[in-house]
């Protein structure tokens, strides 16, 4: 199968399948920039502005995000010492995973 073509152009093509989930990438977005819209994320992400929002809410649903109106903006902050979700990971945070992949704005 072809690698799923990238939607911002000035990055290499996506790869079929990465090592982190869509919610993990969505939530290294938010921890880099707080004020980011969905369009941004989706773009960053490589999945549509409606899946974003989709896994935005799974987020806050979780716990793992708080969202907060700022005019007509939204921004979104990490609940950073929550636990990750897998059983095999329940021993380590968000922070932590944040700190190791070092998001870039």
């Amino acid at each position: 199968m072809a690698p799923v073509p990238d939607l911002d152009r000035s990055r290499p093509e996506v790869p079929r399948w990465t090592f982190l989930t869509h919610h993990a990438q969505v939530l290294l977005v938010v921890a880099a920039d707080h004020t980011a819209r969905v369009a941004d994320i989706a773009t960053r992400v490589g999945v549509s502005g409606r899946a974003t929002l989709t896994i935005l809410a799974d987020l806050e649903e979780s716990g793992y995000l708080t969202r907060e109106r700022v005019g007509r903006r939204t921004h979104y902050r990490v609940a950073r010492h929550r636990p990750l979700r897998h059983p095999e990971h329940r021993g380590h945070e968000i922070d932590e995973l944040i700190a190791v992949l070092k998001p870039q704005v």
